[in-house]
């Protein structure tokens, strides 16, 4: 079977208090996601004198990026992601590939949530605790 690339088809929020929302992601545009989970650091002089590696593990937030379409008008998609980024509670978010891969995570905006207003678009990331789960 082959290695399948491509666009995120969907991308979904479900927050307690913020409501449900679709963003759309724009097309062509790469995309990215860590899932999360423990990490060793790159570090090429972490060995012990008798040349056994000592493995320095972190534990690392899950996370993704997109650009997303940023309508000003009638979806108000600026708006929704700023309150989503200022509010405590984490969202539920689902990510649908192109593949047919489905994963979940609860996190929120993180960085900056800017419009491109000529491109109207958004440059946006999500970061959360725990892992992102693959669900389909």
């Amino acid at each position: 079977m082959p290695v399948i690339g491509g666009d995120v088809t969907e991308l979904t929020f479900n927050h307690p208090t913020q409501g449900t929302g679709v963003l759309f992601v724009k097309s062509d545009e790469d995309s990215e996601l860590d899932t999360g989970g423990y990490r060793s650091a790159d570090e090429e002089k972490s060995v012990d004198t008798s040349g056994e590696m000592i493995d320095v593990m972190t534990l690392s937030r899950w996370g993704c990026t997109f650009v997303v379409a940023g309508d000003l008008t009638t979806r108000q998609d600026l708006e929704k992601l700023v309150a989503l980024a200022g509010d405590p509670v984490q969202a539920v978010w689902t990510i649908t590939h192109i593949s047919g891969s489905i994963y979940r995570g609860k996190g929120k905006p993180v960085g900056d949530v800017k419009q491109a207003l000529k491109a109207a678009t958004i440059a946006l990331k999500i970061g959360g605790g725990g892992k992102a789960e693959q669900v389909g």
